[in-house]
């Protein structure tokens, strides 16, 4: 299933995709991320929602993203880069990232 497209997921679908946006949601609490990340508020880092407005959650973007958390960055939303994380996992990274790109409104 592709959890950023099927957008005709049954009950059974919907409670497992809540489950993974909220497992997502309790690694980013976990992390250093909301020092620099907010849910709705840009602080040094862009909103997560903003991140979810400019990236469609499709497999591509998710790996892209995922390895921007890993991997760590500039340029894409200003000067300022984000710190790598290499100690986490791609799937971990992954479910943080389908988390935040599931607050597209």
């Amino acid at each position: 299933m592709n959890i950023g497209t099927d957008r005709s997921l049954g009950a059974e679908g919907e409670a497992a995709t809540a489950e993974n946006h909220e497992n997502g949601k309790k690694l980013i609490a976990m992390s250093d991320c909301l020092a620099c990340h907010q849910e709705q508020k840009k602080l040094v880092g862009p909103a997560y929602a903003e991140v979810a407005e400019k990236y469609e959650a499709n497999d591509k973007n998710i790996d892209y993203l995922a390895g921007k958390i890993i991997e760590g960055g500039s340029g894409v939303w200003g000067q300022v880069p984000m710190s790598p994380h290499p100690d986490l996992s791609q799937d971990d990274a992954k479910e943080m990232v389908r988390y935040i790109l599931s607050l597209k409104k």
